[in-house]
C-alpha cells in the first residue's frame, strides 16, 4: 500500500491577487535572476520549494492563500516577491501574478472540507488555469507535483487501499489525471513529479525514480520532492516526461540530472 500517495501536494488552495513587486537583483554581477513562479507556496511541499529555489540563487513569486502566513511562514529573503493566489480564479488573474516570471511549479492542492468538488476545483480546473496563464503571457516550463497511483485503474491497482482512499472524496487522484492530461496536451514544455506518500521528516533513503505508471506504493520526503522538482527545471532530460519517485534506504544516491537521464518517456 503507498504511505498517504499524496492527496495534496501543496495543502493550499491559491488564491491570486498580486502586491506589490519587489525588484530581485544579483548582487554579484547585476543580473536579473531567473524568476519562478511557485503555486502552493504555503503548503508543505511548496514551502520547501521555495525554500531551495532561492538556496540556489532563483528569484521566486511565491502564490499564497494567506499572505501573512506567506510572510511568517516563507524566509525574509530579497529574492522572494509573495502574490496573493486562487487558481480557481481563472487565468487572467494567474497570469498577472506569474508575472515575470520564467517558469511555473505547481503544488497546489485542496483543502478537505465538505465541498466534494475541491478537488477538481483546484487539483483539475486549477491546474489547468495555471497551464492557460502560463501561455498567454509566453512562459513555456511547468513543472507540476502530482501523486503516484493517478492512472491505478489503468495499472490494475483499483483495490489498492491508497487509490480507493484518496478517490473516496471527490475521486482527486481522477482529478489530477485529468490535469495531467491536459498539460500534456497543452503543448507546454512540462515535466510532472508523481510522488509517493509524502513525509514531513528529512529524507532517510535516496531517490528511486521511474517511469510513469510503475509505482504503486512507497514514500518520500518532502524535502527530496522539491529537490526533483528545483532540479527538474533547467534539466534536458526532464522535458515533456512524467516521473514517479519515492525513497529507500538501499538505493543509490544519484544526482537529480542522472535519475532523468535514466527514464525513458513512454
Amino acid at each position: 500500500m503507498a504511505a498517504n500517495a499524496t492527496s495534496s501536494a501543496g495543502d493550499d488552495a491559491e488564491r491570486i491577487e498580486v502586491e506589490s513587486d519587489v525588484k530581485v537583483e544579483d548582487n554579484n554581477n547585476d543580473k536579473k535572476k531567473k524568476k519562478i513562479f511557485v503555486a502552493g507556496s504555503t503548503g508543505r511541499t511548496g514551502k520547501r520549494i521555495v525554500e531551495r529555489l532561492l538556496s540556489g540563487g532563483y528569484g521566486v513569486r511565491a502564490g499564497a492563500l494567506d499572505l501573512e502566513k506567506a510572510r511568517s511562514g516563507l524566509p525574509q529573503d530579497p529574492g522572494l516577491q509573495i502574490v496573493r493566489a486562487d487558481v480557481t480564479e481563472g487565468s487572467e488573474k494567474l497570469a498577472e501574478a506569474i508575472g515575470d516570471a520564467e517558469a511555473v511549479i505547481c503544488a497546489t492542492g485542496f483543502r478537505y472540507s465538505w465541498d466534494i468538488f475541491a478537488p477538481w476545483k483546484v487539483d483539475n480546473f486549477g491546474t489547468v488555469n495555471l497551464v492557460e496563464a502560463c501561455r498567454k503571457i509566453g512562459v513555456n516550463r511547468f513543472i507540476l507535483v502530482s501523486s503516484i497511483l493517478v492512472n491505478g485503474a489503468a495499472m490494475g491497482q483499483i483495490l489498492n487501499p491508497a487509490y480507493i482512499i484518496l478517490n473516496v472524496f471527490g475521486l482527486t487522484l481522477i482529478a489530477k489525471l485529468q490535469a495531467e492530461q491536459y498539460i500534456r496536451r497543452s503543448g507546454i514544455n512540462y515535466t510532472i513529479i508523481r510522488p509517493g506518500g509524502l513525509r514531513d521528516e528529512p529524507a532517510t533513503g535516496n531517490i528511486i525514480m521511474e517511469p510513469e505508471d510503475t509505482l504503486y506504493e512507497g514514500s518520500i520526503s518532502r524535502d527530496q520532492v522539491a529537490e526533483v522538482a528545483v532540479g527538474s527545471l533547467c534539466c534536458p532530460d526532464a522535458f515533456y516526461k512524467v516521473v514517479e519517485i519515492v525513497s529507500r534506504s538501499d538505493a543509490p544516491n544519484r544526482p537529480v540530472v542522472d535519475l532523468f537521464a535514466a527514464v525513458r518517456q513512454s
